[in-house]
């Protein structure tokens, strides 16, 4: 996490030294303008020292919101700075191979107008993180779906990251929205609380209310490790909600059997406990029977596919959550970030999630979803 510490000394300095400093403002001005900087970007090590955890901020809600909003407007006007100096580097650098004459500019020319667009984008992007997601349907055609579980439907929650920010009644809606597609099967692939069952237990309570024809089946994600593991998983269970640890269950569907099968997150063995382990999760499998992998992190997938897995489901990703960015989110993740991928003889599918981390709520260009799933025989 010391990552995010730096980046916001980073962010600090660019913005004062590359948008504060040369705008158009009086002394005092620029005085405010600066301080109120500083403490933005500092918006992670206050949530660290003042309230709550890095994993789980504990603020009143509109503190909370107003406090990381502007964080992400400054994210973006560091971004559009980066942009906008890239692109005069570039110029110089073409003027000086072409011996043209450069244009003089003046570096508080145009000031307030990047920092209306960083206010405008920023603003839009945290609206859209905080939005119901809507639903999207993908049909996945699977070799060796039986012809019995043609259609099957399978509803993907993932990322829900239920917190101070994203609290129960945006968490009651999206189960709502969820049992309203009244599906097969509903698959929760981690990530969904961020804080101690002590102060988010009301927030995660709308789970209990999930409902689907053949049950609910769930894997831990990383975020369940960073506040009361034990004591979730606990609660979990009383919500009806039991996680699969390198186990499966195996679903009778009209005579047909379908294994669902999860994993431990790869973060595990941080924290004492077992690692993913695919072959302890499969043992005792009925031979031959169609496989859907429950998998938090889609790392590993390559080697997964190669025990026979059908179709693995999930998130940890949230697709990126901006254009862009999701290619370094990509870079980190094996090359998967969103959508439905191809592994070998195997099918992937990674979920952009229904939430998102507190500490970076912003959406440009990556949606949320609701992912349902249907399977068809290929």
């Amino acid at each position: 996490m010391i990552l995010i510490h730096l980046y916001g000394v980073l962010l600090f300095f660019y913005v004062t030294f590359r948008l504060i400093l040369p705008a158009p403002l009086p002394p005092r001005g620029k005085a405010l303008a600066a301080t109120l900087a500083l403490l933005v970007s500092q918006y992670h090590l206050c949530v660290r020292f003042l309230s709550g955890s890095l994993s789980s901020p504990e603020m009143p809600y509109f503190v909370l919101a107003a406090f990381s909003a502007a964080f992400i407007v400054m994210t973006v006007i560091f971004a559009l700075l980066l942009l906008r100096d890239g692109l005069r580097l570039g110029l110089l650098l073409v003027r000086k191979l072409t011996c043209r004459r450069s244009t003089p500019f003046s570096p508080g020319r145009r000031a307030v107008a990047l920092a209306g667009l960083g206010l405008t984008v920023g603003a839009y992007g945290f609206k859209e993180a905080l939005r119901i997601p809507a639903v999207k349907t993908t049909e996945i055609f699977l070799r060796r779906l039986p012809a019995a579980l043609h259609g099957l439907v399978v509803v993907q929650l993932t990322d829900l990251h239920a917190s101070a920010l994203l609290h129960a009644p945006r968490v009651a809606a999206i189960v709502a929205a969820v049992n309203a597609l009244r599906p097969d099967l509903i698959v929760c692939t981690g990530d969904l609380v961020d804080g101690t069952t002590t102060n988010r237990d009301a927030d995660v309570a709308p789970l209990g209310l999930l409902r689907a024809r053949y049950g609910v089946y769930a894997c831990e994600g990383n975020h369940e490790y960073y506040a009361d593991y034990a004591g979730w998983m606990r609660h979990f269970a009383a919500l009806g909600l039991p996680l699969l640890h390198n186990a499966h269950t195996v679903v009778d569907i009209g005579g047909t059997p379908l294994v669902i099968a999860g994993l431990n997150d790869p973060m595990a063995p941080l924290f004492g406990r077992p690692g993913p382990d695919l072959e302890k999760a499969l043992a005792g499998a009925p031979a031959g029977a169609a496989t859907l992998l429950l998998a938090h992190q889609p790392v590993g997938a390559r080697e997964n596919a190669a025990h026979g897995i059908d179709l693995q489901i999930s998130g940890h990703t949230h697709g990126g959550q901006m254009l862009g960015f999701d290619q370094i989110v990509a870079a980190r993740n094996d090359g998967f970030v969103r959508g439905l991928y191809d592994v070998d003889a195997m099918r992937l599918f990674v979920g952009p999630g229904v939430g998102l981390w507190a500490g970076f709520p912003v959406r440009l260009g990556v949606p949320a979803e609701i992912s349902r799933l249907v399977l068809r025989t290929a």
